[in-house]
């Protein structure tokens, strides 16, 4: 336990013994302190059912208490029914207030020990949720067929080897494997199946897992499959594969069929590719796992060498062009360029997320000195894949990391930007680093942050490398004296502090009218009889594909909402910038937009009659139009408590209502319909501590103390 690293509400082991689940989770000592009492609970995710669990405070480290918490599903039989999921919570309850919160886990310290449901064909058992978080379903046996290693000879040959997994078998007392076969099917005739023998192979690794199960030292496989000779020479063709295990049950004989295979393991060679001639044609085999569930695909296709071989030199330049070596020698060029070369003081370079948008407090800084100070010359840095809007709008620009890109940013007397470059990129003593940021701080930032759960990084890592990027900068632009002391203390910034109010919240001032938000809703494609509600949630650390791209999960109930709203209403979502993934909104046409790509969320804030959020810190910038705002927090004491933390306490200050459920923003909405829009007490609280200093005019005081 010693050597484990403790993180609030996250399981760091799960015992099965004796039907029992025993849980250790470590709570924080502040998490608990306010609280008279706690527990845990198992709570139906349909019926809302509530199950309280038992346990005990077994032993504390540092400041933790860590408790064992028993799930003991015998009690419960009658309550285990056919897809039933059961979500684990703690419950911390005060005079005042109950608090729930879900427990999550690392999937390295869950181990799925199955519970046999008697009288049925059904088992009981934990699972991680997507979300990280730690969940009990019942359903019926199911036989997994895992793959660990994967090879693709030149001749076509497929080689693998890897382990099945059936629950039944934990009870090695019933039953006795006969055989195991591989079942190959393809996408031109579902019909057709290919079936081949499979050798049963010793697993005492498994068996040792699980409490040294007998049966499971024979739970391994191996085989290989000729995909030469399944070539299709005029289709496309991929295939499937399938196990299929026969066993007897005290004596009777039966047949299952596993789901398809999938690669468990994370250091996986796949792709591998194999090319050979067949019938005068070329063909290539490639052999890959499907993007989210990791099921092993073999595709065959047509070999074009013109074509694959440039599209394997253009993956062979990406990877120089991402490598270390370029990288290194790019970082010295450019310091070498920004020492000898001459500084252009009239040349200022402009960059918004991180070169992807024209937009937000950069864009009204770039119009205003467009307008009233021409003898600058004014460039953007753009992203590769956002030139072609850049050049649609005919605004100037230059190609994010290109050798024009690298001569220009060292020879700038300016840079105006509103989120971090990357660390590498060394600032030349004669240019000044104006930084815009892009919000009014609720949750905390960089060196306020307690912990970070963003991929490729670490806590002490992400505070170290915001610091040193935050040294460049010498002049930061905040909206309102809150912000002012923050930044200077989360970002270590002890020089200029603009406090003139947000430049792009001048936009919502000057063009504030009906001809102006009529004519917006035109060129979006909206009608002009519909009211807008803007739903812009932000993105959360801790859901994420990969470094730099992660993912959201849409909990708003569009469909419900159109039953109810959709004669009145529709609905525009703006996602966060570093949100990758592309909602499919195809089932609400008419009624729901994906705007996150539009290009600046200015104008949406415009044609919005109301807004939803959550912890974004758009309901700062939106609280300028004084109309209806409310907060769609299903997440608030995870995001609160375990991932970001706030500055303030939101449920009090929020300047609209906080809800969880769809149901209730639907009934807010009517509410709004029937008796009208009145900002509270405290909405003009909220709008006098955060809103004061804008007026129109944020981005002339900038410039005037920035480019003089």
């Amino acid at each position: 336990m010693e050597n484990i690293s403790l993180r609030n509400r996250r399981a760091v082991a799960i015992h099965f013994e004796q039907d029992v689940y025993t849980l250790e989770i470590p709570l924080r000592a502040s998490y608990i302190a306010d609280y008279e009492t706690y527990r845990f609970l198992l709570i139906n995710r349909y019926s809302e059912e509530e199950l309280y669990l038992t346990f005990n405070e077994d032993h504390t480290i540092d400041d933790y208490t860590v408790c064992k918490v028993q799930v003991e599903p015998a009690l419960h039989n009658q309550l285990l029914t056919e897809g039933d999921i059961w979500d684990l919570y703690i419950e911390r309850i005060n005079e005042e207030q109950v608090k729930r919160a879900r427990i999550a886990n690392k999937p390295e310290h869950l181990q799925f020990h199955s519970y046999f449901i008697p009288g049925t064909e059904k088992v009981f058992y934990p699972y991680r949720t997507g979300k990280g978080n730690i969940s009990f379903r019942v359903n019926d046996y199911v036989f997994f067929a895992n793959l660990e290693e994967i090879h693709l000879k030149k001749t076509g040959q497929l080689h693998f080897s890897g382990s099945f997994n059936y629950a039944p078998l934990y009870r090695n007392d019933r039953y006795e494997l006969k055989e195991l076969k591989l079942i190959v099917t393809n996408n031109l005739d579902e019909n057709e199946e290919l079936v081949l023998p499979l050798e049963i192979r010793e697993r005492m690794d498994l068996a040792d897992l699980y409490n040294g199960n007998a049966l499971l030292q024979h739970s391994g496989f191996e085989g290989s499959f000729d995909v030469a000779s399944q070539i299709d020479l005029n289709n496309k063709k991929y295939f499937k594969f399938y196990l299929e295990l026969t066993y007897s049950d005290n004596g009777e004989i039966k047949t299952i069929r596993s789901i398809r295979m999938r690669h468990l393991k994370k250091d996986r060679t796949l792709p591998a590719i194999a090319k050979l001639n067949k019938g005068g044609k070329k063909f290539k085999i490639l052999t890959k796992l499907t993007k989210k569930s990791k099921y092993l695909s073999v595709n065959t296709s047509e070999y074009f060498f013109i074509r694959e071989t440039a599209s394997r030199m253009k993956r062979k330049w990406v990877s120089i062009r991402r490598g270390r070596f370029l990288k290194n020698s790019y970082k010295s060029v450019f310091k070498l360029l920004g020492s000898i070369l001459p500084v252009d003081k009239k040349l200022v370079i402009f960059e918004s997320f991180l070169g992807k948008q024209y937009s937000d407090n950069p864009r009204a800084i770039y119009e205003y000195m467009q307008e009233n100070m021409p003898q600058y010359k004014l460039y953007w840095s753009s992203d590769r894949r956002a030139v072609p809007y850049f050049e649609g709008k005919g605004v100037p620009y230059v190609r994010r990391f290109s050798v024009r890109w690298l001569f220009l940013m060292t020879r700038a007397r300016y840079w105006v930007s509103n989120s971090r470059l990357p660390l590498w990129i060394p600032k030349p003593e004669h240019t000044t680093y104006l930084q815009t940021w892009h919000g009014t701080p609720l949750k905390r930032l960089a060196a306020d942050m307690d912990e970070v759960h963003m991929p490729g990084t670490n806590t002490n890592s992400y505070k170290r490398n915001f610091l040193y990027e935050a040294s460049k900068w010498d002049y930061l632009v905040s909206p309102n004296n809150y912000s002012s002391e923050i930044f200077a203390r989360a970002f270590g910034f002890d020089k200029t502090m603009l406090e003139t109010g947000y430049p792009r919240n001048d936009f919502l001032y000057t063009h504030n009218t009906p001809e102006n938000i009529a004519l917006l809703k035109k060129n979006c494609g909206i009608s002009e009889n519909k009211k807008i509600i803007l739903y812009a949630p932000t993105w959360r650390d801790n859901q994420f594909y990969q470094k730099g791209k992660y993912k959201f999960d849409l909990e708003l109930d569009l469909k419900r909402m159109r039953e109810e709203l959709g004669d009145e209403y529709v609905v525009v979502l703006r996602l966060h910038y570093l949100v990758a993934e592309n909602l499919d909104l195809s089932h609400y046409e008419g009624f729901a937009y994906d705007f996150s790509k539009h290009e600046d969320i200015r104008e949406l804030y415009l044609m919005a009659d109301m807004l939803i959020t959550d912890y974004s810190s758009v309901f700062f910038d939106y609280a300028n139009l004084r109309r209806p705002m409310m907060f769609f927090v299903y997440d608030l004491d995870d995001y609160r408590d375990n991932l970001r933390g706030f500055y303030f306490d939101f449920e009090e200050t929020a300047p609209g209502p906080l809800f969880k459920h769809t149901e209730q923003i639907i009934n807010e909405v009517k509410n709004i319909d029937t008796y009208g829009y009145q900002p509270t007490e405290a909405f003009e609280a909220f709008y006098q501590k955060f809103c004061y200093l804008e007026d129109g005019k944020a981005s002339e005081r900038v410039v005037q103390q920035v480019f003089k």
